[in-house]
């Protein structure tokens, strides 16, 4: 297909399609002569891959880019899957020398919690400073998330993890494409669901008073 059937077929105009094809978000067609190139269902599949982590994931194109570099460039074992496939999703961690992040991380309250959980996780993860952040805006709001209530939480995110890991590919490559597009657009389900979860018990609660 043309760059305008392209077009057509994902709803992205050919503008946007060739914006995506200069930044490198969008693999070069086959040419077909000096001024055109033909395009498949792999180019198809990008494009909607790279709009749905726009539109859907809220990522910049600079960090989409980086997401489909990990994607097209797997780590080779499970871990360095994982690792990398979320590092690509994340800001780095505050600026600090390198020796000092640590110590940072040590007198938070997330990265305390976190070790109370027993959690075998990274220390310098930047994940801990994202709940770090979070954590203190509830509490500078008086929602009162105190340690009980995040254990709560944590008992049932744990659930979803469990069925995150085991739905993982065991391929490098497809185990880091899940990873990623699954942290992306899986989110907002979660997010979907959560609130109308609270709709539905809200709705028993009130018929059972």
């Amino acid at each position: 297909m043309r760059l305008a059937e392209l077009s057509d077929t994902t709803g992205v105009a050919v503008a946007t399609l060739k914006y995506y094809l200069r930044e490198g978000l969008l693999h070069p067609g086959r040419p077909v002569s000096r001024t055109q190139s033909d395009y498949d269902e792999a180019h198809v599949e990008r494009v909607r891959l790279v709009r749905a982590l726009s539109e859907v994931g809220g990522l910049s194109l600079a960090r989409i880019g980086r997401v489909l570099d990990v994607i097209t460039s797997p780590g080779q074992d499970w871990i360095t899957v994982l690792e990398t496939a979320q590092r690509s999703l994340v800001k780095p961690r505050r600026d600090a020398p390198d020796g000092e992040v640590a110590d940072q991380l040590r007198g938070g309250r997330a990265s305390a919690w976190v070790t109370a959980r027993g959690w075998n996780v990274d220390p310098a993860d930047p994940f801990i400073d994202d709940l770090d952040r979070a954590w203190a805006a509830c509490d500078d709001v008086g929602l009162g998330l105190g340690e009980e209530r995040m254990n709560a939480y944590a008992d049932h995110v744990e659930g979803v993890a469990e069925i995150d890991v085991a739905t993982v590919p065991a391929d490098p490559e497809g185990a880091i494409r899940q990873v990623i597009l699954g942290t992306v657009l899986v989110d907002p389900v979660l997010a979907a669901l959560r609130r109308l979860a609270q709709q539905h018990v809200s709705m028993v609660r009130a018929a059972q008073r």
